[in-house]
Parts: C-alpha cells; structure tokens; sequence
C-alpha cells in the first residue's frame, strides 16, 4: 500500500501477543491484546523487518486501513517500541519481486478453541486462530462455507500440511470438524 499516506490513517495501539504465519512460515501479521484480540495483517515481504524489530510483549503503534464487516486492520505503517517505523512501499521497493521461501510442509493437526477469526488485507475471512496459538488457514471461498467453524468460542479439530518455526505454527486446512463433546 505505497501510495496512502500513514499519518492520514487512525492510528491502533497495542501489545504484540503473538505472531501470525502464512503458509509459507512467513509472518505476515500480529495480534495485538490479550483480552480484547485485534489482528493486524501486513504483506509478507515486510516479514523479515517485522521479525528482526518487534518481539511479543511489545507495545506498538500502527496505522492502516479497516475492511468493513471485519476486525482486521491491514497495515500500512507499524512503530516499534524503539521508535523504528516500518513502512509498506510495497513489494518492489528495494529488492524486486518478493521470493516465497521453499520450504517443506509437514502432515500436521490441531485441536483446540477458536480464540480469533483471521482475515486477509481486504477483510475476507481466510481461516482461525487457536487458543493454543495454531493458525489454521484455507482460501478465502472454503473459510466462507466452514464460517461457522471459524467463529470464536468454537472448539474444532483441524488436519492438513502445514510448518512450525520460531514464530508459530500454522496449517493449511484439508479438512476440519467441531468437536460437540469439547468442554465449554
């Protein structure tokens, strides 16, 4: 999103409480707030700076958009704890064409509460967040049929391919169940 001006967005406060990975184990947002969840979606190529210049626990500023009809702020600049800005100038600023990492996915499950619905930049719904931290992801037309699986207090059992790495764990959903007899 380089052509919005930042300072012309309303500005989120929060603490950064976990990481969000796309299916290639990048980090492509945050959440912020324990109680009161919010994400924040930004583009993967701002991956690498995120990592290096935000740790969880920390308080941070952004500035982005909001989609209708969805608790997701698609970020256009982030400050750090340090002061540090992070700026989107989209994905051709420096290098070029952003390189998805090769990396090997794994069969994977998980079994667990919904704590948050995950949306993408646009406020299409794309998957859920765990309790446990696990995200669990799929496209934005399969998220649409299973909402009701995707909906916070839910207790789902997922399975898929997915990949774990120092910033969390997530899963390309194959195929997803409620589970009814889960405490509650």
């Amino acid at each position: 999103m380089h052509w919005i001006d930042p300072e012309s967005l309303p500005e989120t406060q929060g603490v950064v409480t976990r990481f969000l990975l796309n299916p290639h184990g990048e980090v492509d947002g945050i959440v912020l707030g324990s109680r009161q969840q919010r994400q924040v979606h930004f583009p993967p190529h701002l991956s690498r700076q995120i990592t290096r210049h935000v740790t969880i626990g920390d308080q941070v500023r952004v500035r982005g958009v909001k989609p209708r009809g969805a608790d997701v702020i698609a970020a256009v600049s982030l400050v750090t704890k340090s002061g540090r800005i992070i700026l989107d100038n989209g994905p051709h600023d420096d290098a070029g064409k952003h390189q998805k990492p090769d990396v090997v996915h794994s069969a994977m499950e998980a079994c667990g509460q919904v704590a948050l619905s995950l949306f993408g930049p646009k406020g299409e719904l794309r998957g859920a967040l765990l309790a446990d931290g696990t995200s669990l992801r799929m496209p934005p037309h399969a998220a649409a049929e299973l909402a009701s699986y995707l909906t916070p207090g839910v207790h789902i059992q997922a399975w898929g391919h997915g990949i774990s790495n120092r910033h969390g764990r997530t899963i390309e959903v194959d195929e997803i169940a409620e589970l009814v007899d889960a405490p509650g």
